[in-house]
């Protein structure tokens, strides 16, 4: 009996971000992609998730590559934790691996991992599986899909697409080598389901091009573009409608500035001699003649756009007359931050320009009408969803059985569900555990559910802290010190601080009469007294916040 691929989604399924597959045929393991989600709202003090790669920990011996699509944080974030454990080569384009570079420098593993540059057009062996990396358009130069034969049979991943014609670098997407996937039989098609919802067809990079120059042409103050700091494309359109209308171009944010620089070293980026200044100068120069890039198109507070909105970035204030771009869609659950930037930015006399009211900003995903023309080119045997919510999952799944794909052949999973295949048939297996990895500063994974739940009723009631003395008979010996945060103001709290100690003196009492009886120890007088005064405070004020008591 021959044997089946594995194909195992380990993130990006069920969710927007963190994306990571793992394809798996005997001894041999392939990874394709490994980025990072921005948390929620309510993953209090949380930097970043990344995927759950446990799976993979006790193979490593068996991985043979780690395929990269792009440079996109959702796609290479988790890299420098990632290749800490691995020992196999990282195969990405070259505007990609120099984005990786820095995340390894960073992680300390630049040394330690093999970075191979691959380009559109090549065939390379890896174990038992032939990669064949094809041009796809989206909105970061250099973007690839691969095209995976595997002992089963041919399997697309597509990445990150949409059909652009006229792309800002003029590369359109691979619609030969497509058309020859097809040619060959393509087995199993992973394709990107962002915009499964979006009617039509993604709007052509064009359109930005447009929007900028009109208002370059027409802008009397200075022009803030924040957008996502690896969004090569957009950045090349600020630079070019810069320079077509005699403006100088600053760069303020860390991760902006490495991009920057990454990207013109490789030749990637198009900068006309002298358009560049330091942000330190952009105050010498008259408004008119100042375009400012910038990091937190996703309302990050600490990013370079937070700081303008809440007045603390060392070198620039907004001023009246600014103009200031927000040129990036909303990451699910980051709405709340853009808006309240967008108001601070409002407050402080900018015309803010964003997504829904102004064209400066399109999707690199493609839409309803791109997706059925990927599955009537490459005509799959069998299509698998990936890169999105569940409701993203479900709408493409839908749309490929409307495109002639038989149900039973079409798999809509989420993260850690396996999927079998051999060259006649698709299972469904088990889902292995697995779930989100939290990394809080340099902690990576120790965060969990207990945590998080905890840190969500400190944010909701604060905390409550009584410190007991008991004299030698076993009694209250003077007043409880009580410390409070985000709870009750202390001085101001002066009947419930008396009920709280009568409420403490009574279940030591209560306590001492059942220790006598039963000889339990200081442990349970201490719980017994934390529970009374946590149910005294509920009554009293509706609120439950932690509470502690310390009995010595």
């Amino acid at each position: 009996m021959s044997s089946k691929l594995r194909i195992l989604p380990l993130g990006g399924l069920g969710e927007i971000g963190k994306n990571m597959t793992v394809l798996e045929y005997e001894e041999a393991i392939i990874v394709v992609d490994a980025g990072i989600m921005f948390p929620e709202n309510d993953m209090l003090g949380i930097d970043l998730i990344i995927p759950d790669y446990n799976y993979l920990l006790d193979k490593t011996e068996k991985v043979v590559a780690v395929l990269i699509t792009h440079g996109h944080e959702d796609h290479v974030g988790a890299l420098g934790h990632l290749m800490a454990h691995l020992d196999a080569p990282i195969y990405a384009t070259r505007l990609t691996n120099g984005l990786i570079a820095g995340k390894l420098r960073e992680a300390k593993l630049f040394h330690e991992v093999e970075l191979r540059n691959i380009q559109a057009g090549d065939v390379f062996q890896v174990g038992p599986f032939t990669i064949e990396p094809f041009h796809v358009a989206h909105s970061i130069p250099d973007g690839v899909g691969f095209g995976i034969t595997t002992p089963v049979g041919l399997v697309v991943h597509t990445g990150d697409y949409k059909f652009d014609h006229t792309p800002v670098d003029g590369w359109p997407p691979d619609f030969a080598k497509l058309a020859e996937f097809s040619q060959r039989g393509v087995l199993c098609l992973l394709a990107d389901s962002t915009n499964a919802e979006r009617p039509g067809w993604t709007q052509s990079e064009t359109v930005i091009t447009q929007a900028f120059d009109e208002l370059f042409r027409n802008a009397e103050g200075r022009i803030i573009v924040a957008t996502f700091a690896s969004l090569i494309s957009r950045i090349q359109q600020v630079i070019n409608a810069a320079a077509q209308y005699n403006r100088k171009v600053a760069v303020t944010g860390r991760s902006m500035r490495e991009n920057v620089r990454i990207a013109r070293e490789l030749g990637y980026l198009d900068v006309p001699d002298g358009i560049l200044v330091e942000i330190e100068q952009i105050n010498k120069l008259p408004a008119h003649r100042v375009v400012i890039l910038a990091t937190g198109s996703q309302g990050e507070p600490t990013a370079a756009l937070g700081r303008l909105a809440h007045g603390r970035h060392r070198h620039l204030t907004i001023e009246e007359g600014d103009t200031v771009v927000i040129s990036a869609h909303p990451i699910p659950g980051n709405e709340e931050m853009i808006y309240r930037i967008i108001n601070r930015l409002i407050q402080r006399g900018a015309h803010v320009l964003y997504e829904g009211i102004a064209n400066v900003h399109v999707s690199g995903h493609a839409s309803r009408e791109e997706m059925k023309l990927l599955i009537n080119l490459l005509r799959p045997r069998f299509f698998v969803p990936i890169h999105g919510e569940l409701r993203h999952l479900k709408a493409h799944g839908r749309l490929a059985q409307e495109m002639g794909i038989p149900q039973q052949n079409i798999a809509v999973v989420e993260n850690g569900r396996v999927l079998e295949l051999d060259g006649h048939s698709l299972t469904i297996g088990p889902r292995i555990p697995g779930g989100y990895v939290f990394v809080d500063g340099s902690g990576v994974g120790d965060i969990g559910p207990a945590v998080m739940r905890d840190r969500e009723r400190l944010a909701d009631s604060g905390f409550f802290v009584a410190v007991v003395q008991l004299d030698e008979q076993g009694g209250l010996a003077g007043k409880p010190e009580f410390i409070s945060r985000g709870f009750v103001y202390l001085d101001a709290a002066g009947e419930l601080l008396q009920g709280a100690e009568e409420t403490i003196e009574r279940a030591i009492a209560a306590a001492t009469v059942v220790a006598g009886a039963n000889g339990s120890g200081r442990a349970e007088l201490n719980d017994r007294v934390q529970d009374a005064l946590a149910r005294y405070l509920y009554a009293e004020t509706g609120r439950r916040p932690m509470v502690y008591t310390v009995v010595k």
